[in-house]
């Protein structure tokens, strides 16, 4: 299937790695133009010269810190100078630190809502008039299956990542007269290092083996596996392509089924 994606113009966060390089991976190969970012500019240039070295769509980087307070203002310019606007917005940000809910610590709790939150709705706000003028737009938002079955010890992911589902669904319903489709995708055990350091952090905590914690987590999910992040990304491409057009204030869950609620 043809996406309609040739020559589209798209931002992909906290895309050095993980989910974010595997959807930066696949909208290059539909021949998209791909602005990756992240805070390793060596991780982020060799990424680039892979998608780059494969042909279809380009790939560019910017090195930035979703915790600098200039990261909306930095990363807005270098689209603007590198991709010349923004048709498409993956907003994806690195997870919190585990933990309970009991005793959470407001302080940290603000810092991650200033990161998780708060600049992934500024920079939407700077992209979107330019989508909204042109007609077309795909505004997609990377979020975690906890923002519907709490995950135990992610009380801080869960609670943040929750307030961007009203975010989301209401900007939606504003914007989706103009073309511009607002959607979110939520990962399920998707296999990549933010999920090893998970399996670290439960084994610490339970006192298990990392293997174990691992197999409970695959017996747990009626896929019986792990996700794959090509298995995922193709998702995210297909959400933010040409042929989604009439897909809007939608939660999309790639999860193998994880997810126990209907």
């Amino acid at each position: 299937m043809d996406l309609d994606l040739n020559g589209k113009r798209a931002l992909v966060l906290a895309s050095s790695r993980g989910l974010g390089l595997g959807i930066a991976e696949a909208l290059a190969a539909e021949g998209a133009n791909v602005l990756l970012c992240g805070r390793s500019a060596d991780k982020l240039a060799a990424n680039c010269e892979a998608i780059n070295a494969r042909g279809a769509g380009k790939a560019d980087y910017i090195a930035a810190d979703l915790a600098d307070a200039s990261f909306v203002e930095t990363l807005h310019q270098a689209a603007l100078d590198k991709l010349g606007g923004v048709d498409i917005l993956v907003n994806n940000t690195g997870g919190p630190p585990p933990g309970g809910a009991v005793g959470m610590d407001v302080a940290v709790l603000e810092k991650q809502f200033q990161m998780m939150v708060q600049r992934v709705i500024d920079l939407t706000n700077r992209v979107l008039p330019g989508m909204r003028e042109a007609g077309w737009g795909r505004i997609l938002t990377i979020a975690s299956s906890g923002v519907i079955q709490p995950i135990p010890n992610l009380a801080l992911s869960n609670t943040l990542r929750s307030a961007l589902v009203g975010w989301s669904k209401s900007l939606s319903n504003e914007v989706a007269g103009d073309g511009v489709c607002v959607n979110m995708l939520l990962p399920g055990r998707i296999h990549t290092e933010r999920v090893d350091e998970l399996d670290n952090a439960n084994a610490s905590k339970s006192g298990k083996a990392v293997e174990d914690v691992r197999e409970a987590s695959r017996l747990a999910i009626p896929a019986k596996r792990y996700g794959d992040v090509a298995e995922f990304a193709a998702v995210a491409a297909f959400l933010v392509s040409g042929k989604a057009s009439y897909v809007t204030g939608s939660v999309i869950r790639c999860d193998g089924g994880a997810t126990k609620s209907v």
